[in-house]
């Protein structure tokens, strides 16, 4: 009896490991489609991926990219949901969760996973980058101000934050200190602030 416990137990390490091992090569092979732009059949490759190991998170988490690609909003957002119930702590999983909502106008929703990646790494730009977009639909123009201005802190060079720190400003009433904001993105190379410049910043108001 002992000998066939252990003889089962061996046997289900062994079709575990192949498993994951299977799992790693479909998901390297999605991975490689993925980036040479073949997504449909990197979506085939994920889907063997999570079936020949349901736990791996970074399956589904890339299966939910393939997904968004498509513009399968719902069940990219499926595959992250998988995926940070397998590893909460997923940050990527988070962020491209909160890309989805934004993508489908849940604003207050995707604040709350772009704030969670925001815990997991403070330093995290693009977090702050999209919280401040996602704020800005909202018209809570301080906080997406002080998002961009986080930003800057982290990364002085940052052409994003400063043009949106410049339209938000410039939304908010700070028109002076938005056409500076602008003024620098351009000077880093955003010449679409230059426009901006042109139409609203030249004006007898800032004289």
């Amino acid at each position: 009896m002992k000998l066939m416990v252990c003889a089962v137990l061996i046997f289900l390490s062994s079709s575990i490991a192949f498993g994951q091992g299977n799992s790693a090569s479909f998901k390297e092979a999605g991975l490689e489609l993925f980036e040479k732009g073949s997504y449909k059949e990197a979506l085939l490759k994920f889907n063997q991926a999570v079936e020949a190991d349901s736990f791996d998170y970074q399956a589904f988490y890339m299966r939910g990219n393939a997904k968004k690609i498509f513009e399968d909003y719902h069940g990219a957002m499926k595959d992250y949901n998988i995926a940070l119930d397998i590893n909460p702590a997923f940050q990527e999983a988070y962020f491209e969760r909160g890309n989805v909502k934004y993508e489908l106008q849940d604003y207050y929703g995707a604040i709350k996973d772009l704030s969670e990646v925001i815990k997991i790494n403070e330093n995290n730009v693009n977090a702050y980058l999209r919280r401040g977009q996602a704020r800005q639909q909202l018209e809570a123009f301080q906080d997406a101000i002080n998002d961009c201005t986080k930003i800057l802190e982290i990364h002085p060079k940052s052409v994003d934050a400063y043009y949106l720190r410049g339209v938000l400003r410039i939304e908010h009433g700070l028109l002076l200190e938005g056409c500076l904001d602008l003024s620098k993105a351009g000077e880093l190379g955003d010449l679409k602030s230059y426009e901006i410049i042109r139409d609203i910043c030249n004006q007898k108001t800032l004289k």
